[in-house]
């Protein structure tokens, strides 16, 4: 396991696993929950977090932008442009909101999404992969290829077989066994 993979991982246990009775996005109960914003919003979290995930969004050299449904994905999406910014492969960041704006532009896509661009979508945890889906349904109908999924946490209930069954390169940091260990 590498360095940062290893550090990131000691971050995510200290700070975002919590213990009890919770209710998930999916509408699931669960014993634990992974308040993964504790992480992406921890300088070296988020820092850790984008790296790793820069490195794997570079290795398809297409990719022209990366985004995500926001909350999860706003740190998650700024470290990685400020990542690949530096690196001298600028990415192009966007947000895709849980509905449309009421005021204003009234839009769902924040951001710098392009028809035609071919994006990754970002996450911090993936249960079912609703909300992903959701972002994905939302980034394509704006003209966006998505390329590859990235989360920090697979939860392991579903979101890496609905993903790739729907023909999608799925990557995630870790997988819920690892971190409960």
């Amino acid at each position: 396991m590498s360095q940062e993979r290893e550090r990131l991982k000691l971050i995510l246990k200290e700070n975002s696993i919590l213990v009890g009775k919770f209710k998930l996005s999916s509408g699931k109960e669960s014993n634990y929950y992974i308040d993964a914003r504790l992480t992406t919003l921890h300088p070296e979290g988020v820092y850790l977090v984008g790296r790793i995930f820069l490195d794997a969004i570079s290795k398809n050299s297409e990719i022209q932008a990366v985004g995500g449904p926001t909350m999860g994905a706003d740190p998650i999406v700024g470290s990685i442009l400020t990542l690949s910014h530096q690196n001298g492969r600028p990415l192009r960041g966007f947000l895709v909101r849980k509905e449309e704006k009421q005021h204003g532009t009234g839009k769902l896509i924040e951001g710098n999404l392009r028809s035609g661009d071919k994006v990754a979508i970002v996450e911090d945890v993936a249960t079912t992969g609703g909300s992903i889906l959701k972002a994905i349904d939302t980034a394509e109908d704006a003209g966006a290829i998505v390329k590859k999924v990235l989360v920090i946490v697979d939860r392991e209930e579903g979101a890496r077989k609905t993903l790739e069954d729907r023909g999608y390169e799925f990557f995630s940091i870790f997988r819920i066994g690892e971190l409960l260990l």
